[in-house]
């Protein structure tokens, strides 16, 4: 009965966030109205947020130790399959529709030759074409491969790979500082918020929050350090004043991006110094710390949607 509580809480979670990305998409959209476009900005925050999710469960074993980490791995096999297929269909999708929009025709109308000249021609093609590959390789790999420390870190790595195969050749393309700035954001963004999804998704007992959230604090206080020095350099290569952080749609998303990011760092340090001791000592039963994580992740999704309708603002 506890496990199908268990389940029932994961998949309200998992149905909860999804509208919690829609909703912070469609408000990116708004802000950066008319220079970004709906369409886009929501597959490009479905597609985010299935690959953080990915990274996350990828590497979540790590943080467990040897006694426990084949369960761990076990229990991550399922929904790593899962997000990684989401990611898949997303960037599939985000690939046709950047395409459509390339070659200025409906997605409807476009053929595959046009698709197809998209992808290997194009920078954003190529680079969508390799976040594809990782997506695929981890989809089946989670399934298939043998369920080993090897396979773990090559997962790791492929999805890495893929989360950060679009930031660098996006609006940084032109820049190496600016692109060496966003790929150290969007990683560090992506561990942080994909390991605490994937506690989420496999965590079930006391004792595993008491062993594996101390790691975990570890982990994220070392990823929110890289996320701001990466974010505070690609913002600065980015604007060329002040003034369009209120004046354009693209620094208006950033603008609060920030915001969203500032409370999240705020709420994560609450989290450190409340729920972590709790945590350790088995004080917090399981049911809080989901409801902590939930919380914690419900503002880190809209801060990867907003993130998605940056990079697709023009």
């Amino acid at each position: 009965m506890g496990g199908t509580a268990t389940h029932v809480t994961r998949h309200s979670a998992v149905a909860g966030g999804a509208l919690v990305v829609a909703a912070a998409a469609v408000l990116a959209w708004a802000l950066a109205y008319p220079q970004a476009s709906l369409t886009a900005t929501l597959v490009r925050a479905i597609s985010v947020c299935a690959a953080v999710v990915t990274l996350g469960l990828a590497a979540v074993p790590m943080l467990e130790g040897d006694r426990h980490r084949a369960e761990v791995t076990s229990r991550a096999a399922t929904p790593l399959a899962a997000a990684a297929g989401v990611w898949l269909l997303a960037e599939l999708t985000r690939l046709v529709v950047a395409a459509a929009q390339t070659a200025g025709v409906g997605v409807l109308r476009l053929d595959l030759g046009t698709l197809a000249d998209f992808l290997v021609a194009t920078t954003a093609g190529r680079s969508g074409l390799v976040a594809l590959g990782a997506a695929a390789v981890v989809c089946v790999a989670a399934l298939a491969a043998p369920r080993g420390m090897p396979t773990v870190v090559v997962l790791t790595g492929v999805a890495a790979v893929g989360v950060v195969a679009r930031p660098l050749t996006g609006h940084f393309s032109d820049s190496a500082l600016g692109g060496f700035a966003v790929a150290v954001h969007m990683l560090a963004a992506a561990l942080w918020c994909g390991a605490l999804a994937a506690l989420l998704l496999t965590v079930e007992h006391r004792g595993q929050w008491a062993r594996l959230l101390p790691r975990f604090s570890t982990l994220s206080l070392w990823c929110v350090l890289a996320l701001l020095a990466g974010g505070v350099l690609g913002a600065a290569v980015r604007l060329d004043s002040v003034a369009e952080l209120y004046a354009t749609g693209c620094g208006r998303v950033l603008s609060v991006k920030i915001a969203v990011t500032a409370a999240l760092v705020l709420l994560g340090w609450r989290n450190r110094t409340m729920w972590l001791p709790a945590a350790r000592s088995h004080r917090a039963t399981a049911v809080v710390s989901r409801s902590r994580s939930v919380v914690e992740l419900t503002v880190m999704a809209v801060a990867l949607a907003l993130a998605a309708g940056l990079a697709v603002t023009s």
